[in-house]
């Protein structure tokens, strides 16, 4: 691997992440939801940092974006919307790539969540920043999009390699497990549900997770396995999502 992960948790369910590619050395944190424990981890680790990455514009998210850039003189890669709160150098979308020294990623269009959020992914080292547009055995809130916008933006990280790492923005796991277990059946799930149980139990962290275990066991990306138990079998796929989204938004569990 060329990449290094460091991974820590903020505000009151964020991960942070900082990334290093060993090759050059470059740094890069991806989103900003707590500048200040940033920069504590950065200290810890002898790091200073380089690059800024953002998925989306939610202050969780970029929120921290001004104050590390001052401190850093990190530049800053994220969507056109980050702009609604915090600085942005680049704007990037769909297509593009943004480098951290010898590290290659991806941009990927994942808007729904938001309309322009995006995902950053690293082919060489299976790796891909999410932000808040899939959690495991979950996925983001649909503030600004449309099913179809979600749905094909969800299609894409599906279509990523089975063993590539999904490190999401939060530590949504346990209650995306009951309520997947509300609507879906598959043995899989129930394995899964009980393991992110017990880890939670113990303070274990439950992600990343990987595209495999989310094609699985996640209902949002099983939507259209599902669309019978919502009485819309031969139904378009996102609008089978839209089924399974609005279930969640509205459950109790």
């Amino acid at each position: 691997m060329t990449l290094r992960i460091e991974q820590f948790p903020c505000l009151n369910d964020n991960y942070g992440y900082l990334i290093r590619d060993e090759a050059s050395g470059q740094v890069a944190c991806v989103d900003t939801p707590d500048a200040d424990a940033i920069a504590t981890q950065l200290d810890r680790l002898g790091w200073t940092l380089d690059v800024i990455l953002n998925t989306h514009w939610h202050p969780d998210h970029a929120g921290g974006n001004a104050a590390l850039q001052a401190r850093y003189g990190a530049v800053i890669y994220g969507p056109q919307e980050v702009t609604r709160i915090a600085p942005l150098d680049h704007a990037v979308g769909a297509g593009d790539e943004v480098r951290v020294g010898e590290t290659r990623l991806q941009v990927i269009d994942v808007g729904g969540h938001t309309l322009q959020h995006i995902a950053y992914y690293d082919s060489a080292d299976r790796a891909a920043f999410v932000g808040d547009s899939i959690f495991p055995l979950g996925c983001g809130r649909m503030f600004e999009g449309d099913p179809v916008q979600m749905w094909s933006g969800l299609s894409r990280i599906a279509a990523l390699p089975d063993e590539t790492r999904l490190y999401c923005a939060h530590e949504y796991t346990a209650s995306n497990a009951r309520f997947a277990l509300s609507v879906d059946d598959a043995p899989a799930l129930k394995t899964r549900a009980e393991a992110v149980f017990a880890a939670r139990e113990r303070g274990e962290w439950t992600v990343p997770s990987t595209v495999g275990e989310e094609k699985a066991t996640n209902p949002f990306l099983r939507a259209p396995r599902l669309a019978d138990r919502f009485g819309l079998a031969g139904h378009p796929d996102p609008e089978v999502f839209l089924a399974v989204r609005t279930a969640k938004d509205n459950f109790k569990g």
